[in-house]
């Protein structure tokens, strides 16, 4: 018996259950690539999978069914796996902790996966299920979604027929989207060089962070600790000398980051104190600074041992720190033509020293090319008269907002005449991989949806219950009603 095992609809809550004991983070998905390959082959459905590990699976249509247009179902199987410190399980290897609280779904100490598990789960509920009546379905589950939508950039299209696709990697229920934001991972290369010095080291921790999706969240200014331990070293660096031994921060760079950790050299006992003091000053300036969004942001800082140390050379200490500093963050534009939706922004994601390079990546978003265009050329530009260099991966395209959608105005209709209420036809900031699937299928008309999953990408994620009820018995009904616009 499993902890989802008393919910409805049981085929939905089993299958995600399922998924969550396969260890699936984005860097670990060929267990469960395979699985949904022996799930289609165990029920003779056709499958194919590709050297990205991403999924193909279809099925004919059911008995009677009289339309002769295909249907894509699409979602991801990869989730981003975070977890809390201390917690002893390992995303690797071993199945997830689930809770049922208040309604919700939750894993403790840990990322859900619900993003985008729930949308697996459905598929393999639908694919399941011959009473269920249903155009020809081609089910797309891709990989590397969380870093880049790398599986839908990989997937060959050639063999898909489909003329519509319905996406269920949306967390809001009752917003259909009918566009989305492109972007692209920017990473600065620095590479290491070091020096031998005397001092005494001070550890610093920027914690306690409320951290987001750096597409839906961004716009909530919420303090990224990557961001904030650059503005401390440089004001640091205006009131006293110290050397930079290591800083490290993110996961993820489509998270803002909740932590970030620095290690610094003074060369004297009696500077320890006094740089001590100053980051305390420092905490009281941010946590003001940050009291709405994130009230509980602590910075701490601790003496270590003295002794002799391999730090960053004063010149590198300064490339990275300026870099940081300098970067814009956040917000960088807001669209003319949708109200209140972000057009572009920036989040420094991740942020690692290695032992041959310091490794900095930022998440580019924006609905217009031109403009995603414009910041991975201010970040290129920043970084290089820094002395660093500069890679691009995971580019993908946006995805045009058209209100004028068949399905999304199908999936509107059900919607409301299901619920009473009016279902909402929009475009977000956060990118899905339609956009890529688009450009691979033109013409393809395309929506997204899914039920409510709050904090996703964080270990505070949970999903409503009851509207992944509502949400499965809307995809059933959007099945059914298909013909009506093939």
């Amino acid at each position: 018996m499993g902890i989802l095992s008393g919910l409805e609809p049981a085929s939905v809550f089993g299958y995600f259950e399922e998924i969550t004991r396969i260890p699936h983070g984005s860097a670990d998905v060929k267990v469960i690539s395979d699985y949904l390959v022996h799930f289609a082959e165990e029920r003779h459905l056709e499958v194919r999978q590709d050297e990205a590990l991403n999924v193909v699976i279809k099925k004919p249509a059911s008995a009677g069914y009289d339309c002769d247009q295909t249907l894509m179902i699409q979602g991801h199987m990869d989730m981003v796996a975070v977890q809390d410190p201390g917690t002893s399980i390992d995303m690797t290897k071993d199945p997830l902790e689930l809770e049922i609280k208040d309604g919700y779904v939750h894993a403790k100490g840990t990322s859900l996966g619900g993003d985008d598990g729930i949308a697996v789960a459905m598929a393999l509920a639908i694919l399941d299920d011959d009473t269920i009546e249903h155009p020809a379905l081609e089910v797309v589950l891709t990989t590397g979604e969380e870093i880049g939508m790398l599986g839908a950039d990989a997937l060959d299209t050639s063999d898909l027929k489909a003329k519509y696709l319905l996406n269920l990697d949306s967390e809001t229920e009752g917003e259909l989207l009918a566009g989305c934001a492109g972007g692209a991972a920017v990473t600065a290369h620095f590479p290491v060089q070091t020096v031998q010095k005397v001092g005494t080291v001070i550890d610093i921790t920027v914690e306690g962070l409320i951290g987001g999706h750096s597409g839906q969240d961004i716009d909530k200014q919420r303090a990224n600790a990557s961001v904030i331990m650059g503005r401390l070293l440089y004001e640091l660096r205006k009131d006293s000398l110290y050397s930079l031994i290591s800083i490290n921060g993110g996961e993820k760079d489509n998270a803002i980051t909740i932590r970030s950790d620095a290690r610094i050299l003074v060369d004297s006992n009696e500077y320890v104190e006094p740089i001590i003091d100053m980051i305390h000053a420092f905490e009281k300036k941010v946590k003001e600074e940050y009291r709405v969004t994130d009230p509980d942001i602590s910075i701490i800082a601790r003496a270590g041992e003295t002794g002799t140390f391999t730090a960053l050379t004063d010149v590198l200490q300064e490339q990275i720190c300026s870099t940081i500093f300098t970067m814009p963050y956040g917000v960088q534009s807001m669209s003319m033509d949708l109200p209140g939706l972000v057009e572009s922004s920036l989040n420094l994601g991740i942020l690692s020293t290695k032992n041959d390079e310091i490794e900095i990546t930022w998440s580019v978003r924006s609905s217009i090319q031109s403009i995603k265009e414009l910041l991975i050329d201010k970040i290129t530009c920043i970084v290089e008269t820094f002395g660093g260099t500069v890679t691009i991966s995971g580019d993908y395209p946006a995805w045009p907002f058209n209100p004028g959608s068949k399905i999304s105005g199908l999936c509107s209709r059900i919607y409301e005449k299901q619920t009473g209420k009016k279902a909402k036809i929009m475009s977000m900031h956060a990118g899905v991989e339609c956009g890529l699937l688009l450009g691979k299928m033109p013409g393809l008309d395309i929506v997204s949806m899914g039920p409510t999953l709050l904090d996703i990408h964080t270990t505070r994620e949970h999903m409503d219950i009851a509207s992944v009820q509502r949400t499965w018995k809307l995809v059933l009904e959007v099945l059914k009603e298909f013909r009506t616009i093939c």
